[in-house]
């Protein structure tokens, strides 16, 4: 995840006199960490894409759900947490802006809804030190692992309580071969449409103008994230096809936006870009598809999402043996 960069703008001047400008700075780092970015713009830009995707898909709670969930976790850290780098950083934030996106999207929107999403946020904070204090004799992040398993409990809890009503979760089925007709997965890919939704579906939406603002929003921070990201839709794309995936699922990215995050974090956040780690990123993000099908069939029977769990599994088992495969380039 990146770091705070030190510099002497009006904004960082205005951040150091007021700790309200400071909340807002954070907080806007926090949802900037979704892509290892710590960039209040970038933050901002992603707020906007996230804007835009959620009110033209029809969903304008996963936006508010966003802002609240990387808020209620920022603030969570800064009453609770000593370490002050990582908090101003925006690593507290991320996950409960994941858990934001993610329980309008699943779950029908009513008070107990906001309720839980509040208390996810807040959970992820917890969660986030537990793993990383777990994980930290592998030398590896959390990632997005605080989200991911967070979310999973309450959209299982969803199944026992009447209260917290499933919106748009996948319906429970056994697993099975897909078959596509002759020629319909070439034939029905949107090569536009897929590469950029693979980007926006991070935020758990399929938009074609959230997706580049998101570039853009990377591009701002690091031009290596963003052409890691596009390296990553793209891949991912090339790969669901040519193993004839669904084409339903390829067009709106849920082959690519797993890959997306694989990408960034090995090509350009843990690693010094350079060829070596290209073709490394290169087989990571290939894989990543694969986990991304094989977790598909192994949570169907209970009717949740994958959400970004493959680029989880993925970058923990390349990031691992990093440090004796490239480690000239580790950072």
């Amino acid at each position: 995840m990146s770091a705070i960069p030190v510099n002497d703008s009006a904004w960082a001047k205005l951040v150091k006199s007021n700790i309200f400008i400071e909340f807002i700075d954070t907080t806007l780092r926090g949802c900037s960490q979704v892509m290892f970015q710590s960039n209040p713009l970038t933050g901002l830009l992603f707020f906007v894409a996230i804007f835009i995707g959620a009110y033209t898909e029809g969903i304008p709670a996963v936006a508010f759900g966003c802002l609240l969930g990387t808020a209620i976790s920022t603030f969570v850290a800064y009453v609770s947490i000593d370490d002050r780098k990582s908090l101003r950083a925006g690593l507290f934030g991320y996950n409960g802006c994941l858990l934001g996106a993610a329980l309008p999207t699943f779950l029908a929107t009513s008070p107990v809804m906001w309720a839980c999403l509040v208390l996810g946020a807040i959970v992820t904070v917890i969660a986030t030190i537990s793993l990383a204090d777990f994980l930290k004799n592998w030398k590896v992040a959390a990632l997005t692992a605080p989200f991911v398993l967070t979310t999973w409990v309450i959209l299982l809890a969803s199944y026992s309580f009447s209260g917290v009503m499933g919106a748009h979760l996948p319906a429970p089925a056994l697993p099975h071969e897909f078959v596509p007709t002759v020629n319909s997965v070439f034939d029905s890919i949107s090569m536009l449409d897929a590469m950029f939704n693979g980007v926006s579906q991070v935020f758990l939406f399929s938009s074609i103008i959230g997706g580049i603002i998101f570039l853009i929003g990377l591009a701002v921070e690091s031009i290596w994230a963003a052409v890691f990201g596009l390296v990553g839709t793209l891949l991912a794309l090339l790969t669901s096809v040519v193993l004839f995936a669904d084409p339903g699922s390829i067009n709106i990215g849920l082959y690519s936006f797993s890959a997306v995050l694989t990408a960034i974090a090995l090509g350009s956040t843990f690693n010094k870009p350079s060829w070596k780690v290209f073709i490394y990123t290169i087989v990571g993000v290939i894989f990543t598809v694969f986990v991304q099908g094989a977790l598909d069939t192994t949570l169907a029977p209970l009717g949740i999402p994958t959400l970004t769990m493959p680029f989880v599994l993925t970058s923990w088992l390349f990031l691992v043996p990093n440090k004796d495969i490239v480690p000239e380039h580790r950072k």
